[in-house]
């Protein structure tokens, strides 16, 4: 496949509200392990190998278990590595992310707000979007890990 073209080159202001968001959740307080998690999980189900490289790299340099990125696409058969918070961030990182399939159901919803909070679970849900927006741009643009 011949390289498309630079996207910031083309439109430079492009990624500029992507950005805006992702400072933004910089200052939540959200996790900075779940967030690598957000981002592997959207990554994996979208299939950017760009963001993938990125986002497991940064999730070890945080301090998260190589085991847990290497069955992350797995979680639910390994319930005792996942915290039941990482649970709910995992399943709604994946029911988002696939979104046409049924939403998001009501009890994974109401059980993030109870165990989060409106705030917490509004970050969360942002940062699915956020990473999902990334990927998108990714594969369309067909960037490769270097």
């Amino acid at each position: 496949m011949e390289t498309r073209f630079n996207l910031l080159e083309t439109l430079p202001q492009a990624h500029g509200p992507l950005i805006e968001l992702d400072r933004m959740l910089a200052r939540s307080g959200l996790d900075k392990i779940q967030k690598e998690m957000i981002k592997i999980r959207a990554s994996q189900i979208n299939g950017c190998a760009y963001c993938l490289n990125i986002h497991t790299k940064d999730a070890l340099k945080y301090g998260e278990l190589p085991q847990r990125i290497f069955v992350m696409s797995a979680w639910r058969e390994a319930p005792n590595w996942f915290s039941e918070a990482d649970q709910v961030i995992l399943q709604l990182t994946e029911e988002v992310t696939m979104i046409s399939r049924h939403g998001v159901c009501d009890e994974l919803f109401d059980k993030a707000v109870t165990l989060f909070g409106k705030e917490t679970t509004a970050y969360i849900i942002l940062a699915i979007v956020s990473i999902n927006a990334w990927n998108r741009l990714g594969v369309a643009f067909s960037l490769h890990p270097q």
